[in-house]
């Protein structure tokens, strides 16, 4: 299934690139004053036009390539040094022991989790270098197609976003499985069908599975800083280009005389296409890899049917099946745009929900999952319960966040009628239905984890988390819609394309907003339980390396409670303070970023706007450096907290330290995420909105 969706993105990727642009159905502004100088280098022909949108698009995919370069090739560089840390502490080669008597191999003398771990991470920037490449193809082409039809424009912009969602899926569930074929023979011996004691076997596979977890690793880390770079890259530019031309200036959005333009639109692209594939990509491949290691904790998952073992990825690959149908429906006739990416999600969910009963009989009818010294017994059923929480939380969560952002609704048309009185009453309205917008998501989460930790422990909710993004690749395909809709309107306003293209690529790009932040909900609650589900592996290993350390001691062995976090013990609660503090700053750190880069934007746009206005060509590149050069400098120390915090608390005080930091990270960052996601894209909405009239 991995590589039919690989195969399903190619094709998809040449469907594109194979449109052929002509100007006989380009339709131009004729209304310009011929005398105006500011409006002199405007194109007023089809053939002028076409000539400009190719320009333009070009401008815009260099734009993108060159800050990926710059940005990867800082993240490679920060991956080699952060592997060779793992190598010494995790891999450790010079301490290799052989694990299996019967077994001549030393299975510890490859560093299995460095290497996992590296190719996690190519693989993170080679999904999300991909989906900028066609994304910065497929804007054009919505533009284009938006002069014949509506219809036609959103068919290139939603084709565009299935290369990015299923080449991303594909290739991360591909390479993981390459990577577990791999290493099979190595960890468990070249002959790993022979009998072995449950005991052995068990360590074995532990060990595989967590030698594997690498591969998680590695592409959230990329995520991490892909998302932060890529984040303030596209703010800054967006913000620079709004406060400095339509505000200060009185200039349309993404006019031809504002040299911010197309740094905007090289945002929308670095941030919301490479940094959101990248992010979804790291959530994907933690869950599976969590799921692995916590299946560990069963002996008959593992030792008496292990097959069952790779059940998590088996989910993934019905979640693309589904997909794979559920993308003919969005070229039927279904009313709005927005109607028919919501009925994605919705017909995904669904046959999803139908497709996974057959695979339950990989599990064995009744199995034991041994957590904090406790035993729980799913069910085929229970497990299938388990995912379905976690899938239909996710719609939910989708539906919610599209009630929020949508200017269909109340609360953002709320929102655009506070722009009536002030700015004030709007952002102070903005905030609040951010922060009500986290209630939904919320209790929907809240729910997941009580009956899935109640059905199968930190197993189920490890599920719910794949259950979640069962249908990723629909997902990520509305998610890229919304990027390339807001470039094709940008195109069609710089190459002074007739009034109505604009309008149709503003209706596409609405939709695309509301697509964008419903994108940001399944990432921010797939999120909340892959770190949940983590966090049980992380407390699952401090007690099992707190047990074999006490030795057979009796005092330690009823000492150990690991997997308890008891906020009444100071060490556990300072770390809860601490952990639920992390996004705060984390926040501040990034918010201060993008304003400090939105200033030089600012000034360098105010230096050259009156210089363009007076017949000068406008400087795209200096604009495009200041957000790249900006975000790649600002995005270290986000980063640096997230990477440290976790190590520095653990080497200076205990594994109890950590846990409450976890534990106080998790709570306050879901509810910071869900608040600004929404708030944000219903201000964006809200501004839509009233330009619509």
């Amino acid at each position: 299934m991995a590589v039919a969706a690989i195969f399903w993105a190619v094709a998809h990727a040449v469907m594109v690139e194979k449109v052929e642009m002509t100007h006989e159905i380009i339709k131009v502004n004729t209304e310009l004053n011929e005398d105006d100088p500011e409006t002199a280098d405007l194109p007023r022909t089809s053939e002028a036009a076409l000539a400009e949108m190719i320009k333009i698009n070009k401008y815009i995919k260099e734009g993108a390539i060159t800050f990926l370069k710059k940005e990867y090739l800082y993240l490679s560089v920060f991956c080699l040094i952060f592997g060779i840390v793992l190598l010494c502490t995790v891999d450790q080669p010079w301490n290799a022991t052989a694990h299996v008597e019967e077994s001549n191999e030393n299975v510890s003398s490859v560093p299995y989790t460095t290497i996992a771990f590296w190719v996690g991470a190519f693989t993170s920037m080679a999904a999300g270098y991909i989906g900028m490449m066609i994304a910065t193809s497929a804007n054009v082409k919505t533009t284009y197609g938006c002069n014949d039809s509506m219809e036609e424009g959103f068919k290139h912009a939603f084709r565009g976003g299935q290369v990015l969602g299923f080449a991303l899926v594909g290739l991360a569930l591909l390479i993981l499985e390459i990577i577990i074929l791999s290493y099979k023979p190595g960890v468990l011996g070249s002959d790993y069908t022979k009998q072995l004691t449950l005991f052995q076997w068990t360590n074995l596979v532990r060990e595989l599975f967590e030698f594997v977890s690498g591969y998680g690793l590695g592409g959230s880390t990329v995520a991490l800083f892909g998302r932060v770079g890529g984040g303030i890259y596209t703010k800054a530019a967006d913000v620079g280009a709004d406060l400095a031309g339509k505000v200060g200036e009185k200039l349309p959005e993404d006019s031809p005389l504002n040299p911010g333009t197309i740094a905007d639109n090289v945002g929308d692209n670095v941030g919301d296409i490479a940094g959101m594939g990248a992010d979804l990509f790291g959530s994907l491949a933690e869950s599976t890899c969590a799921a692995l290691v916590v299946s560990c904790s069963s002996a008959e998952l593992i030792y008496n049917h292990p097959d069952a073992a790779y059940f998590p990825m088996i989910i993934t690959a019905v979640g693309i099946g589904a997909s794979f149908i559920t993308t003919f429906f969005a070229y039927i006739e279904a009313g709005t745009v927005e109607t028919k990416l919501k009925l994605q999600l919705i017909i995904s969910t669904v046959l999803m929900s139908a497709l996974i009963i057959p695979t339950l009989s990989v599990l064995p009818e009744n199995f034991t999952i041994v957590f904090a010294n406790t035993e729980y017994y799913p069910t085929q059923w229970k497990v299938y319960g388990c995912i379905m929480l976690g899938l239909w939380s996710g719609l939910l969560i989708g539906l919610a966040t599209e009630y929020y952002t949508s200017h269909s609704y109340g609360p953002t048309r709320e929102l655009a009628r506070a722009c009536t009185y002030d700015a004030a009453t709007n952002v102070i309205k903005g905030l609040a239905l951010g922060y009500m917008s986290t209630i939904i998501p919320i209790l929907c989460l809240a729910v997941t984890i009580l009956f899935a930790f109640k059905w199968a422990a930190m197993y189920g909710v490890a599920l719910s988390a794949i259950g979640m993004l069962g249908c990723l690749p629909i997902a990520l395909t509305i998610d890229g819609y919304g990027p390339i809709s807001d470039n094709a309107g940008g195109i069609a306003e710089m190459c002074n394309l007739d009034d109505s293209i604009r309008e149709k690529t503003d209706a596409l790009d609405a939709a695309g907003n509301t697509t964008a932040a419903v994108g940001k909900g399944f990432a921010i609650g797939s999120a909340a339980l892959v770190a949940l589900a983590l966090f049980g592996a992380f407390v699952t290993r401090v007690e099992a390396d707190l047990t074999a350390q006490a030795d057979g001691n009796a005092a330690e062995l009823a000492a150990i409670n690991a997997t308890t976090v008891n906020i009444l013990e100071p060490l556990t609660f300072s770390g809860l303070l601490i952990g639920a503090m992390l996004p705060y700053a984390f926040s501040a750190l990034t918010m201060s970023a993008v304003g400090d880069a939105a200033e030089a934007m600012i000034a360098e746009i105010r230096r050259q706007v009156p210089l363009i206005k007076a017949g000068a060509a406008p400087d795209h590149e200096t604009c495009i450096s200041i957000s790249t050069n900006s975000s790649l400098k600002y995005m270290i120390a986000p980063g640096a907290i997230v990477i440290l915090a976790p190590f520095i608390g653990g080497i200076l005080f205990s594994y109890k330290f950590v846990s409450g930091l976890l534990a106080g990270n998790i709570v306050s960052g879901i509810q910071i995420a869900f608040s600004f996601s929404n708030t944000g894209g219903a201000w964006d909405n809200a501004k839509k909105y009233v330009e619509a009239g």
